[in-house]
């Protein structure tokens, strides 16, 4: 289907209709190869609450924006490579059905769909233009995936110490590693993680730590690596200093780790044919 209508006018003009309900927020869609495969709504879990989302299948990439009026003005235009990709089915909540979870090295979330069958179609074709894609590049499926944040309303209280309760004056923030909700206390470090962002990001205490650990572990692997060259060299002594930095105890208290987080009426666009 897809080599079918890849140089089709009827292919064309529904990127360009694409492009232009996006309007100048937008990127350029249009690029030789691509396909509009399948659109519709699906609600999204955002940070404050579910929302309703346009979602777009190419047969590269997944389209989703803000739905400003239905079929006439979308904004917030975000592009996801679908080999970077990967889907994960969740179990009901009392809020959100037929839900499946959207993962890439750089952002995932949760999304819903109005029927169970809308959901099969819509994973099913992903699925399908993820494989195509990954056999057409010869990569591996990704692994490393960004933790989807947890929701506000998910809990009252820092998600890290379990001491502090929010409210208005005491805001909620989510670690960039984990995705837990915590407070400022708990949360005050910032650490470089470059597939996420070229500047460093919140990380909760606990994350912090463990990335250090890593980083200081990967830094050890370096200098065992680069003994053999520097014994090589005539006359070179190693430094004498000896950096050390220890991170103050965890607080007794943690949030369970066994718990569980991720386990509108508009009628489904059926995908193009």
């Amino acid at each position: 289907m897809v080599d079918h209508l890849a140089n089709t006018e009827i292919n064309s003009q529904r990127i360009a209709a694409v492009e232009n309900c996006f309007g100048a927020s937008g990127q350029p869609l249009a690029v030789p190869g691509r396909v509009l495969l399948g659109e519709g709504i699906l609600t999204k879990e955002c940070r404050k609450k579910p929302k309703p989302r346009i979602f777009f299948l190419f047969n590269d990439i997944l389209v989703y924006g803000s739905i400003v009026i239905n079929k006439r003005k979308y904004n917030s235009q975000h592009i996801i490579p679908l080999e970077d990709v990967t889907l994960e089915t969740l179990p009901d909540t009392l809020q959100m059905k037929n839900r499946w979870m959207i993962k890439t090295s750089k952002k995932s979330f949760v999304v819903s769909a109005a029927s169970l069958t809308e959901r099969k179609e819509w994973i099913s074709h992903l699925e399908e233009c993820i494989r195509h894609l990954l056999t057409k590049t010869g990569r591996q499926p990704s692994t490393e995936h960004a933790a989807p944040w947890i929701p506000d309303k998910a809990t009252d209280i820092c998600m890290r110490c379990t001491q502090t309760k929010f409210s208005t004056l005491t805001r909620r923030h989510h670690c960039r590693k984990c995705g837990f909700v915590v407070c400022a206390d708990c949360s005050r470090q910032r650490f470089l993680m470059p597939r996420l962002s070229p500047k460093p990001l919140r990380v909760c205490n606990l994350c912090y730590r463990q990335l250090m650990a890593e980083k200081k572990k990967e830094a050890e692997g370096d200098l065992r690596q680069l003994e053999p060259i520097r014994s090589a060299i005539p006359g070179y002594e190693p430094s004498s200093g000896d950096d050390s930095d220890k991170s103050d105890d965890d607080k007794a208290d943690q949030w369970p780790a066994d718990t569980e987080f991720y386990t509108s009426e508009v009628s489904w666009s059926s995908f193009h044919s």
